[in-house]
This record gives C-alpha cells, structure tokens and sequence, in this order.
C-alpha cells in the first residue's frame, strides 16, 4: 500500500477522490502491527469515528489536512488519555485523563488531521534515544540504530511510512535528531511561533512543537497549521540568500564523520548550483556548552516535579532519570540556569550572523551515525548521558537562542539549516531545493 504525501491525501479527500475513512484505514494497514514499535497507544476505532466525522463536515472542502492521519507526540493533551511523557503506565497511573487538547492538536483536528495515536518517547524525554519498558523504537532507515530523541517514535512512524505527518517537540534537538537519524524532514520553529504547553515554560524556554515529514512541502503544510500561518505552507523559492557553511567542530572533543560532512557539503553545492552565494564559515560555538548542560539537568528536575505534582509516583521513575534530577536540583540550587549566559551567546551569534554576512547557516545535523538501539533505562544513568551527547552534537545551541532550524535529507545524511528569528519561510525555501 503506497503512502502518498499529506498535501496529495488532504486534496483527495478535499475533491471527494478519497474519504477521511478510507485514508485512516489505510493508515491502520499500514501500521500493521508496528514493527518499528513506535506507537504508545493506536486509536484504530476512535480515529475511524474521527475520520467519519471529518467525511461529515460542511467545511471539508476547504479544511489544509482534510482526512489526513496524523500521529501526536506523547508528551502533549490528547482528549481522552493521559499524557504519560515516557513514564510507564504504573508510575502513571495516578495521572489524570486529559479533557481537553493541547493548542496544537486542536489546531491540526480543526484543520481535518486524524489522529491516529500516541508515539513512544523516552521518560520524560530526556534522551537522545526512545526506549520505554514496552519497547525500543526501531528505525527504518538504519535497522539497528536508535531512532533518536526524544521524538523517536514519531520519526519511526513517519519513515516507516505509517503517516505522512506527525507531531514532535524539540527541546534541545528533540525533533532534529530523530528527523536526521530515520531520514526525514522535520522544522523546529523559531520560539512562540507555534503554541506551547498552556501556563508552562518548558525547558527555560528552549523546547518547540513541530511537525515530522517525509517531504518539505508536507513540513510546510503542518507548520502552517501547528502556527496558524497558512502562508507558511507556500514554500518560496529563497532567492539572493546567502549561504554560511560551517562545518567546524561544536567542541573540542566533538567528532564529525567524514561521511556526514562530505553530504553536507555537497548540500551546500546544491544550493550554490541553484544561485545562492555559499562560503564556508567558522561557528563560534562555546568551548563547554555549560549554559545547555546547565538546562538539560535543570529540565529534568522541574520535569519529574511537574509530572509527580500531578499524580506520578516518583519512586517507579526510571533510576536514571532521579539521578539526572538530583544533579538538575543542585544545578537549580546554585543558580546554574541563568538567563544572560543565553543572552551572550545570543549576541555572539548575531554578530556572527551580521558580520559574515549570512542569512542561513548550513551544518551538519549529527556528528556520528545514530547509537546503537537498546533498552537504555535498564543500563546505568552514564550509559544515557554519554550515548545522547555521543553524536547529536550540533542541534542544542539553537534551542538556547531560540531561533528557527530544521534538517532534510541529502546523501542519506541529515543537512541542518538555521536562520535567525523570523527565518523560517527561509529554511522551508532551501530545504526544498536541496529535497529536489
């Protein structure tokens, strides 16, 4: 059964080619019994009644994802179910069932999405692999290897070709990495442009909802919709940006694969051959990413408090997230997280950005080919740390400026591309010519 892209479901059905119910049943086949193991919960009848109700709508004719199944992210209100966020149904089990969706699922339920299920992430999707004590996520584009984190399970879904689009969230590379890991398109927009968790900061500001693709257009169309932007959907053609490539380390003991930086360079020759300027650029990236450790330990203690003040029970959290929270506690304590650290690097960046001459900054996605997939939250709390810092090494920095990026295909490797505040028509518009 051939998946077809969102853009081309949602016209089907707009025409009357195809009914809502008929796409979700599809999507259902295809699924199967999900080999990649990417789903937490499958909402086979719930979706079919949706889809029903989808056929049945005045306003089908115009709706952007008319009949399109969809899959959501763990970690945000679905009516109806409880928001695990990658903790196990007995620690959940005093979480209470949500009653009203979060923003960004009413946003693509009112635009005609279907949603299908929940996708599988890491506890409190804290890593840079997606393993739960159900399952480890597979990866349809390197048997073998993690899917990445923590939107590893929506990765899986969409490269395995369950749905065209899914939903995901980027926190320090959240979407980034499982895109690049599994071979798909994803954009983490700038910060505010798509709604976030009603009443929160998460992550001190850093964390993004965005959507998963198979290709820029599809990314386009449920970006539009994910910020109630339907301009978005259009994508540009870019032309007289210029192009920074930098291809240096993020740190000292960063190591980047020959492979990744011979695709990420001829990306950039793509786009050179398509008219853009491209020169190569040195990025001034902190020498110990203190300010993003600082955070990434500080996030797992507001998170672990967030989740049991709701009804979790902290003592069947995995041991390795109370230990990434004790450490995040003392860095809490110490007044570790401060905001003019993301401010100086911020202005260090826009100087960047200004004196080079750069509208778009091109990079690698990932500095190695992704982990090995294995039941991480069985092995000891190093074992997580050091396989998510071990190779995706470039996406977090961008999360503490708050500034749009995404990543594409090229060569089998994942080609990020980062713009500063308002950019993102700007990345959809050379992520397509880089996608053709």
């Amino acid at each position: 059964m051939t998946l077809i892209t969102a853009a081309a479901t949602a016209e089907r059905v707009r025409s009357g080619q195809l009914t809502a119910v008929a796409a979700t049943r599809e999507a259902l086949a295809r699924i199967g019994d999900d080999a990649v193991h990417g789903w937490r919960v499958l909402r086979s009848e719930e979706a079919l009644a949706e889809a029903a109700a989808v056929d049945a709508r005045a306003d089908r004719y115009s709706l952007p994802l008319a009949g399109v199944p969809i899959a959501i992210k763990d970690n945000v209100a679905v009516s109806g179910y409880r928001t695990l966020d990658g903790v196990s149904e007995a620690c959940g089990a005093g979480l209470p069932i949500e009653q009203v969706d979060h923003p960004v699922v009413k946003r693509l339920r009112a635009a005609g999405a279907v949603v299908v299920g929940l996708t599988r992430v890491p506890e409190l999707c804290l890593w840079a692999m997606t393993d739960d004590p159900d399952a480890v996520v597979g990866n349809p584009h390197r048997p073998g290897r993690t899917a990445g984190g923590s939107s590893g399970g929506s990765a899986a879904a969409v490269a395995s070709g369950h749905v065209a689009l899914a939903h995901g969230d980027d926190g320090l590379g959240s979407l980034r990495g499982p895109a690049a890991a599994c071979g798909i398109v994803t954009i983490r927009p700038g910060r505010g442009v798509v709604p976030g968790q009603p009443g929160e900061v998460k992550w001190f500001g850093m964390a993004e909802n965005g959507p998963l693709a198979r290709t820029v257009g599809d990314a386009a169309l449920g970006l539009s919709v994910m910020a109630g932007r339907p301009e978005l959907a259009e994508v540009g053609d870019g032309a007289g940006l210029r192009i920074g490539l930098g291809l240096n380390r993020t740190s000292p003991t960063t190591i980047t694969s020959k492979g990744i930086l011979g695709a990420v360079r001829a990306a950039a020759g793509e786009l050179a051959a398509h008219g853009h300027s491209v020169r190569e650029v040195r990025v001034p990236y902190p020498t110990v990413p203190t300010a993003l450790l600082a955070r990434w330990f500080g996030a797992a203690a507001q998170d672990v408090d967030q989740i049991v003040s709701r009804g979790a029970d902290p003592a069947l959290l995995q041991p390795r997230t109370r230990r990434h929270a004790a450490i995040g506690r003392v860095v809490l304590n110490r007044g570790m997280v401060r905001p003019a650290d993301a401010a100086k690097l911020e202005s260090e960046l826009v100087r960047f950005f200004a004196n080079e001459r750069v509208d778009v900054l091109v990079t690698p996605t990932l500095s190695q080919r992704p982990v090995r997939a294995r039941r991480y939250h069985e092995l000891p709390w190093a074992a997580s740390v050091i396989a998510s810092l071990s190779y995706a090494t470039y996406p977090g920095l961008w999360n503490l400026l708050g500034w749009p990026a995404m990543t594409v295909p090229f060569q089998g490797e994942g080609v990020q591309l980062i713009a500063r505040p308002g950019g993102e028509a700007d990345l959809l518009a050379l992520a397509a010519k880089i996608e053709q």
